[in-house]
């Protein structure tokens, strides 16, 4: 599994999460709504301090990261976050490597 996160969503986390270089955004697994990939699951983020990291990457100096409990959800997907433009919100394809 592989994170990759564009620009412009990096620059979310800037301006609505008050993410600076040190900073840990994590990706989990949390009960309710929906996602291609799980009905009655969706993807959870949050500025948190790594427990068990199981996949990283690291850009600008900020880690995101999905720890061990969580890999389960991705059903061997990688995650891209990018931005809706229209929406002004971030996006997240799943994307299954070749």
């Amino acid at each position: 599994m592989d994170i990759r996160i564009s620009n412009e969503a990096a620059q979310w986390f800037i301006e609505e999460m008050d993410v600076e270089a040190g900073d840990s955004i994590r990706f989990f697994a949390r009960y309710g709504g929906s996602s291609p990939l799980h009905e009655g699951f969706s993807l959870g983020v949050i500025r948190e301090q790594p427990d068990e990291v199981a996949v990283e990457t690291v850009l600008d100096g900020v880690r995101y990261y999905v720890e061990s409990r969580d890999l389960w959800y991705f059903d061997g997907h990688d995650l891209q976050v990018g931005m809706n433009r229209d929406l002004e919100e971030l996006q997240y394809d799943y994307v299954k490597p070749e």
